[in-house]
């Protein structure tokens, strides 16, 4: 590889990393042409960015990152490296894993996302388990929305309750009136039988 190749493929990783909020780096080493097109393709299918990379040239474009030190990373490249970059933080990992159930490879060498490292592939099982920006977004909504509607289910339930009330306030009323009107109904009865007794 000349210096200009050199320098293009330094500057291509560095274009993969400059924004990536989630970066794996595995070792795809052992898989055929067949398993390693299959991969691409499945990671190509959750929107995951796969690139097979030379050491050296990762090092030197992660160097060249600002705002990142990718420093604890570098003690992980050797052998075969590819770089996956992804939004979801935990899809790579669930990739990998759901990879390795028919496979031995890929496996994980180091990972940074949430602005955090996990070096080892050890870290696999504890990064496919992290929820998803998606996921913990959906939780929070749901937790939110949950005294939400207790507070409508509450409101809406309201109105019947006053109504309720306003109905037991209106049946004391209703029910004095008979009272009231008993006396009267006694009288009634008196003039009925009065005719009966003469």
């Amino acid at each position: 590889m000349t210096k200009d190749q050199k320098v293009v493929a330094i500057q291509e990783i560095k274009d993969l990393l400059q924004d990536a909020k989630v970066v794996y780096v595995a070792d795809l080493e052992g898989l055929n042409a067949a398993k390693s097109s299959d991969f691409r393709r499945q990671a190509f299918k959750q929107n995951i960015k796969v690139k097979v990379v030379k050491n050296t040239l990762l090092q030197k474009a992660m160097e060249q990152i600002d705002g990142v030190d990718y420093s604890e990373m570098f003690p992980t490249f050797k052998g075969n490296s590819a770089i996956m970059i992804a939004e979801t933080a935990n899809a790579p990992a669930k990739l990998i894993q759901g990879f390795r159930k028919k496979e031995e490879k890929p496996a994980l060498k180091s990972a940074y996302l949430q602005e955090t490292f996990y070096v080892g592939d050890e870290n696999l099982g504890a990064l496919a388990n992290i929820k998803s920006r998606e996921e913990m977004i959906g939780e929070i909504i749901g937790l939110l929305q949950s005294p939400i509607q207790r507070v409508v289910s509450a409101l809406q339930n309201k109105p019947e309750t006053v109504e309720a009330k306003a109905e037991e306030a209106a049946a004391p009323a209703v029910e004095e009136t008979p009272v009231e009107a008993a006396p009267e109904a006694p009288a009634a009865e008196s003039t009925e039988e009065t005719p009966s007794a003469e």
